[in-house]
């Protein structure tokens, strides 16, 4: 296991938010962090990128504590997709998104030619190739979030950290961004993203960590996860578990209070 943490205590301003997780995300997986608003999902996350250190415990990346380790070195193996990003004035879209790549140049930052095709990939890839020369600013919400996504990929790391990706897409590109991410794990990253959608982590990942009050409740296979007495323990919702008739995934179908 390439990314674990070991008795993790992480919080904000002296309160703690996440208390003594040992973790190991699963090498070529694909995994989601479920769990309540406010449970630690997007704090655990924080640390595993190295945003948050620890109060107490460590975070590891292939056996070495990872908030030791040299920044461009670690930049190369994850790359995080934040909740929240800024929208910066006056860059258009294409020079945004080839900031990504700034782990692997030199001095003076200068792209190479691989450079410059890793962009064009990722631009394809979540389908903003038309706004390249637009500006950021000027983008809806749904559009600056796939943008931000490309500059995540364009670091080409094996690692993605997302922290709730689908946020202001509409479904369509939820289905388009989820399925991407599935279609990239299959070619060897390992994804780990927040998610809120139970139903849609259980159609597209393999390995579900569910949280509750800052701690993990309960991981393994979606079929193992996602059960009635989860649903009520860790959601407070009566549901009945069903097979997803089209990906043949368990799927929750809340019941009325």
């Amino acid at each position: 296991m390439s990314l674990s943490t070991h008795n993790v205590c992480i919080g904000y301003h002296g309160k703690t938010i996440v208390s003594q997780v040992s973790l190991a995300i699963p090498d070529g997986k694909m995994v989601a962090l479920l769990g309540p608003n406010g449970c630690g999902k997007s704090t655990l996350l924080k640390a595993m990128a190295r945003i948050l250190a620890p109060i107490t415990g460590e975070v590891h990346w292939c056996g070495k504590n990872l908030h030791q380790m040299p920044s461009k070195a670690l930049a190369k193996q994850l790359a995080l997709l934040p909740q929240t990003q800024p929208i910066p004035e006056g860059i258009k879209v294409k020079d945004l998104i080839s900031y990504g790549r700034s782990p692997y140049t030199g001095f003076w930052g200068k792209l190479t030619k691989d450079d410059h095709t890793i962009v064009d990939k990722v631009m394809q890839e979540t389908g903003v190739t038309s706004l390249a020369e637009q500006l950021v600013s000027e983008l809806s919400g749904g559009q600056r979030q796939r943008v931000w996504l490309a500059m995540t990929l364009a670091q080409d790391t094996p690692y993605l950290l997302l922290d709730e990706p689908t946020t202001y897409m509409d479904l369509n590109h939820q289905v388009e961004l989820m399925h991407l991410l599935r279609q990239l794990n299959l070619s060897g990253k390992t994804i780990v993203t927040v998610l809120h959608d139970i139903n849609q982590a259980a159609r597209y990942c393999d390995h579900l960590i569910v949280m509750k009050q800052g701690q993990i409740n309960t991981q393994g296979t979606p079929e193992a996860v996602l059960t009635k007495d989860m649903l009520r323990t860790v959601f407070d919702l009566n549901a009945q578990i069903h097979r997803d008739p089209i990906a043949n995934t368990p799927m929750c179908i809340v019941e009325d209070k």
